[in-house]
């Protein structure tokens, strides 16, 4: 009867799509390690969603996904400067948006109830359950270019993955695709923030790649395991969302939880 209900369908089509798309990306960050790039985002992402709310913007994705875009591009790149290295980076800006948006969410509130913007932000509590169809075709489209962007470049994304030198000495622009990679990450989680909210998107990016990684050893084979694991897990934490009445984005970061210590167990059992 629930899933009757066009809301509900919405959710579910966002939510795999974008589960997909974080875990086919979720790979690459863990092996580089950049995984809690997408924890620092999502606070970019915050914030410019924060400011967005305040200036009347309409469609709030004219703002925050430039500044996210910027803000990925300048990540990745601070993670070869030896003065400022990747994780003190990701933090910088991290905590900083994180800041600024909530400082301009108290100064110039637009609802009456700020706080509960800003845990609806930061957890998804109800959003992902309010998607208009223009949003979910939004979603369908980025997701759909996520994973064709993905395929046609496959083996140059896994030989910059492994050995930026050794992709640099066959000739390969190892620049150029980081910043492709940067900017699909971009894109990607300001997409999961109507799923998971901005403090929970490293769930969807992490688990998966580390969960297949106790099984498979092979990029392939891990990349493989890590979409269908993460689809999965999100399809069953939002089925169980809607019958329990429980928070989306929580829920489906249990459901990876879960599935994590499952694939430890088989991983420990092989071994």
């Amino acid at each position: 009867m629930h899933f009757s209900l066009p809301f509900v369908r919405y959710a579910l089509i966002v939510g795999v799509l974008i589960a997909l798309c974080s875990s086919l990306m979720g790979v690459t960050l863990v092996l580089k390690r950049f995984s809690f790039i997408g924890d620092g985002l999502s606070h970019v992402a915050f914030g410019a969603m924060a400011v967005a709310a305040v200036t009347g913007l309409t469609n709030n994705m004219l703002l925050v996904l430039p500044v996210t875009v910027v803000s990925a591009i300048l990540l990745l790149a601070g993670g070869k400067n030896r003065k400022i290295k990747g994780d003190a980076a990701v933090a910088m800006i991290s905590v900083g948006s994180l800041a600024v948006g909530y400082i301009v969410m108290n100064l110039f509130p637009t609802s009456s109830n700020v706080s509960g913007d800003v845990c609806t932000t930061l957890f998804g509590s109800t959003s992902i359950l309010t998607l208009s169809k223009a949003s979910v075709w939004l979603c369908v489209v980025l997701s759909v270019a996520v994973v064709v962007l993905f395929l046609l470049f496959y083996n140059k994304i896994f030989t910059v993955t492994f050995d930026e030198n050794f992709a640099r000495a066959t000739g390969t622009n190892a620049s150029a695709y980081n910043l492709l990679i940067a900017i699909v990450i971009a894109v990607i989680i300001v997409l999961a923030m109507n799923l998971v909210g901005s403090l929970l998107i490293s769930a969807l990016v992490i688990f998966p790649a580390l969960s297949a990684m106790r099984v498979f050893k092979s990029f392939r084979s891990v990349t493989i395991c890590s979409a269908v694991f993460s689809v999965v897990c999100a399809a069953l934490g939002i089925v169980i969302s809607v019958l329990a009445g429980t928070p989306v984005g929580s829920t489906i970061v249990g459901a990876d939880m879960v599935g994590f210590f499952v694939f430890w167990l088989i991983g420990a059992v092989r071994r």
